[in-house]
Parts: structure tokens; C-alpha cells; sequence
């Protein structure tokens, strides 16, 4: 019965199934990323303290060390150089050394000597200012009646510019006696000038001038004052004609018989001129600094050409 019972006992087979554990297989690549980022991380710092100077150092330590006062304290843009992508960086992410901000070194400045950079381009000036007096030149003698009146025309440099003065001479004068009316050779005189002046961008002072003759009751009433400012109006139109811009026109004075061109003859009929200042930069600038023109130079000696001797009352 023993044995039969021994038989009788049920067979109990135990089967291990594989993949059991296959859930966890993986675990291992989690591990490795992770250590991989960790590295990237780590060298991410290093090459960030490398490219940051001393200075942003002290900011962050100081950040972490008291950042309620730090925070007070700043513009609320943080420590480091906020218009970079690094903090605190340059510019060369290929430098593997640290590098310096700007406004840390010194920059080198480009020094400009203001003397000898006004005094290049008075020269400049000067230059234009002679070049415009020959091309002046070469436009009356190219024209057969205005070179009729070359002995009238007058050309000097003086320390405001260029200097245009027509004069009249015996018989030959520029207006009307006593007015302004404009002979038909001193306007088309000064239509080519205005052609020729309007080439350069220089303003200009134009002046009348008479003889020392007066008007009759003129101190109260049309003097020789009255005369030259009128003269001196009526070429400013002549040169707008001759396609001169208005800007290019500074002032217009009236001058009578104070500056006369001939000292020694106040009623000489070359004291009667029209004179024409092509201001140079500093000239302009004094004029427009003051509002008060400065008295043009004594003329020149007269060329043997014109006549100094007293005129009759043709003003």
C-alpha cells in the first residue's frame, strides 16, 4: 500500500519562462544618457568660466552671496554683459582662452588735429576761391562787349574771400545818374556773373557805394545812403537772372560814400561801385555769429585805365 501510494503522488514540473525580467533591459542606456548629458553639462560650465572675465566672477559670486542686494542695486539686467548670448562673454565663440569685455581695455582713439584740419581746408577754399577768379576772368575776355569793360572790373583776394568790384569810369558809368536804373552793359555784365558764382557754394555780400556828392535836401530826404542800398538791390536781381540762387545771397549793404575808393578824391567816379564779396567760410561764420558785417578794405590804386579825376554830379 506503501508503494502504491508513493506511486499515486502527483509530478509537480516547475518551468522558468524567460523574458520574465525583459521589462528592465534598457535600464542601462537611462545610465549612459544621463551620463553623457552630466559631461556635456559639466564641460559646458567650464568652457562658460573659461570666456568669463574676472569682473562677471565677482558679479555672480557676489549675486549668490547677497542677491537681495545685488538685485537692489541693479538696473535689473542681471550680472554679466546682457547684449551678448554668453553673460559676461566676447564675441569669438571660437577663442578657447577668456576674453576681455569692451570698456575693460582702453580702445584706441583716432586723434584730429583741429588746427591743422582748419587750416587744410582754408587752403581748400583758397583754392576754390582762385579757381572761381580765373573762370570769372576767362568769361568776360571771352565776351567781346563785357571785355570792352575789363578795365572796370576789379579782382582781388582779401581775407573774406574774393572780391568783385565794378567801378565806374568817365563816361562810362554802371547806373543812371542819381538812380538805380541799371545800364544795359552792367546788367548783362552781372547776368554772366551770376552764371559763374553759382558754381560754388559760397554766400555772398554785395555793397553799393556812391561819390561823395550829395542830393539836394538829402539829409532828410533820398540820399546817397538811400542810393547805394537800392544799386546794390537792383545787381542782387541781375545776378538772380543770371541763374544765381537767392540762399546764395547773405546780405546787401548800403554804404554811401563811407568807403570810398579813392581816399584822396571823395567825389572821383570811381568811388561809384558795385562790389561783389564772395565770402569764404570764416567770413560767413563771423557774419552770421555777429549780424554786424565788417567794413570792407580800402580798394586797390586805380589802374592807369580809369580816370580818378572829379566827376560831374553823375552819380
Amino acid at each position: 500500500m506503501a508503494g502504491d501510494a508513493k506511486k499515486l503522488q502527483p509530478i509537480i514540473i516547475k518551468r522558468v519562462r524567460k523574458g520574465q525580467h525583459g521589462s528592465h533591459a534598457g535600464a542601462w542606456k537611462i545610465a549612459y544618457a544621463d551620463f553623457v548629458t552630466a559631461m556635456m553639462a559639466f564641460f559646458l560650465l567650464m568652457w562658460l568660466l573659461g570666456s568669463t572675465t574676472e569682473g562677471d566672477k565677482k558679479g555672480i559670486a557676489d549675486y549668490f552671496s547677497s542677491p537681495l542686494k545685488i538685485a537692489l542695486l541693479s538696473s535689473g539686467s542681471g550680472a554679466g554683459d546682457a547684449s551678448h548670448v554668453v553673460k559676461g562673454g566676447g564675441q569669438d565663440l571660437t577663442r578657447t582662452t577668456g576674453q576681455v569685455k569692451r570698456g575693460e581695455i582702453e580702445a584706441p582713439r583716432d586723434t584730429v588735429n583741429l588746427r591743422v584740419l582748419k587750416a587744410e581746408q582754408m587752403r581748400a577754399e583758397a583754392a576754390r576761391l582762385e579757381s572761381l577768379r580765373r573762370r570769372v576772368e576767362e568769361k568776360i575776355n571771352a565776351n567781346e562787349r563785357l571785355a570792352a569793360l575789363r578795365s572796370q572790373i576789379l579782382l582781388d583776394m582779401t581775407a573774406e574771400g574774393l572780391r568783385i568790384q565794378i567801378v565806374d569810369a568817365e563816361g562810362r558809368p554802371m547806373f543812371a545818374s542819381g538812380s538805380a536804373q541799371m545800364l544795359p552793359e552792367m546788367s548783362e555784365l552781372l547776368r554772366e556773373l551770376g552764371g559763374v558764382l553759382a558754381t560754388v557754394p559760397n554766400r555772398l555780400t554785395l555793397e553799393g557805394h556812391t561819390d561823395a556828392l550829395p542830393f539836394p535836401g538829402g539829409e532828410r530826404g533820398y540820399s546817397n545812403w538811400e542810393l547805394s542800398a537800392d544799386r546794390a538791390n537792383a545787381s542782387r536781381r541781375e545776378l538772380l537772372a543770371g541763374s544765381l540762387p537767392d540762399e546764395h545771397v547773405l546780405r546787401i549793404q548800403g554804404l554811401a560814400a563811407s568807403v570810398p575808393f579813392v581816399a584822396t578824391d571823395p567825389s572821383a567816379s570811381a568811388n561809384r561801385r558795385i562790389s561783389i564779396l564772395v565770402m569764404n567760410r570764416e567770413a560767413e561764420e563771423r557774419a552770421l555769429r555777429s549780424g554786424m558785417p565788417s567794413l570792407p578794405e580800402p580798394g586797390p590804386l586805380l589802374p592807369a585805365a580809369i580816370d580818378p579825376s572829379p566827376a560831374t554830379p553823375a552819380r
